[in-house]
């Protein structure tokens, strides 16, 4: 089975191939990403009809590509490409004028794949842009005669850490699921595929969006996160002093937008005192707050997890979202999950250690491939053209 999955939930416009074997072992065919970091970093964070306009100008050369590097791009003047068809087509497409006029001469130009499914994120995410790709899918599908699977990107953020082996999911569970971006951070608890409840979720800013909000104040661009990330890894935490929201709440919810506020006010403070203001200009200030803000979004996330995992008796932590690429984050959730090898359910009849999976940093952020994985284990779950709808709002679990 071939998969082709889009995927335009944010400002990355993605599309991949992946092929799955009769034994369900997955080969990845392609892989592309056309990032939009660029486009929105003047503004300092994503403007979701900006958005939306890049992926209409993204989607076509992006799955010329992915075709191309799959070897599934063949030319072959189309018989089948009517006037009736051309309709249908513009119909589908009428709210993305840009896109339709790059995928009519696509299509008249090459032949349909060889491709079993295609596989769509239609939600969460920002609607302008959800609806272009879901919009892209159902014209595809109705051209190529290839079924469709609506797929949710938060599940997908978790999916994809099974990329490696699809039957690491039947030990997995319990597990307890860290989704943390910028546009989300929750706790979810996953039984088994499609079984799945949100324990706890930010109740403000998520996790990311703190990240760019901080590195906004400090003046150091976007996106914040990889930029925090960098200055922070020479200069210790505890130099400088923030809070930690929440992080001894007795629930799993989160709140960030405190941390952001408290680092508003420690840097108007340093730069407001004449003794203090050429300081807070400087590379090692900058460094240090980096590296505390930084630690201050790590003690929250890895205590509210470890504490879900614990109460939930999970078998495994799985982390995923764009946040999960930080280095650090990575290296302390291995770190306090060996300190405690078989100490978290050492009274249990047999205990055990808890896994952590966490995937490539290039599949922390947003990317098709993840969608494909999710489309493969809901394939059977199958939208119309006429019902499928892009939900900005999409919940994992109801």
């Amino acid at each position: 089975m071939r998969i082709l999955a889009i995927e335009t939930s944010c400002d990355d416009t993605g599309i991949a191939i992946l092929e799955v074997s009769k034994t369900g072992n997955f080969s990845v065919l392609s892989n592309i990403v056309a990032s939009q970091i660029e486009v929105h970093k003047k503004y300092g964070g994503v403007y979701p009809m900006m958005a939306k306009r890049e992926h209409q100008k993204n989607l076509v050369p992006v799955l010329i590509k992915s075709l191309k590097e799959s070897c599934l791009l063949k030319t072959n003047l189309s018989e089948n490409f009517t006037s009736v068809k051309k309709s249908d087509i513009s119909k589908i497409l009428e709210r993305e004028p840009e896109l339709l006029k790059k995928l009519i001469p696509f299509l008249k130009k090459y032949e349909r794949p060889n491709i079993d499914l295609i596989a769509v994120t239609n939600g969460p995410g920002l609607e302008p842009c959800l609806w272009v790709g879901v919009n892209f899918a159902k014209a595809l599908s109705y051209f190529w005669n290839i079924p469709i699977v609506p797929v949710n990107h938060i599940e997908s953020h978790i999916l994809v850490n099974f990329l490696a082996s699809p039957k690491l999911l039947a030990k997995a569970g319990p597990a307890t699921a860290l989704v943390v971006s910028g546009g989300h951070t929750q706790l979810i608890l996953m039984k088994k595929i499609g079984d799945y409840k949100i324990l706890g979720e930010t109740r403000d800013d998520a996790a990311g969006e703190c990240f760019d909000k901080c590195a906004k104040i400090l003046g150091l661009g976007y996106p914040g996160g990889p930029v925090i990330s960098k200055l922070a890894e020479t200069s210790l935490p505890g130099k400088i002093t923030l809070p930690r929201p929440m992080i001894n709440t007795k629930d799993y919810d989160f709140s960030f937008s405190g941390l952001k506020t408290a680092v508003l006010y420690a840097d108007r403070k340093v730069k407001n005192n004449p003794a203090t203001s050429l300081r807070a200009r400087s590379k090692e200030y900058k460094k240090q707050m980096s590296a505390e803000i930084q630690q201050a979004i790590i003690d929250v996330l890895l205590k509210k997890t470890i504490k879900a995992a614990k109460d939930f008796k999970a078998k495994t932590i799985i982390l995923g979202g764009g946040v999960s690429a930080n280095t650090e984050l990575r290296k302390q959730f291995k770190k306090k999950l060996e300190e405690n090898k078989y100490g978290f359910f050492a009274a249990a009849k047999k205990p055990y250690q808890i896994n952590l999976l966490v995937p490539k940093p290039n599949l922390s952020t947003d990317n098709a491939l993840m969608t494909a994985i999710t489309g493969y284990f809901h394939k059977n779950k199958k939208a119309s053209l006429k019902t499928l709808k892009a939900d900005a709002n999409l919940r994992i679990s109801k």
